[in-house]
């Protein structure tokens, strides 16, 4: 957790501005590692 997001666990358990903050990134990557997978199988198929 501290080196991906850069807080400890406990300081993301007790704030909820920082979860929703990480947990926005999160989904912000997570898509855009959906879009990459998409566009480079689309290139390979």
């Amino acid at each position: 957790m501290h080196s991906a997001h850069g807080i400890g666990y406990a300081e993301y358990n007790r704030s909820l501005d920082k979860r929703m903050e990480i947990e926005k990134a999160r989904e912000e990557d997570y898509k855009r590692c959906n879009q990459i997978a998409k566009e480079f199988n689309q290139q390979h198929a």
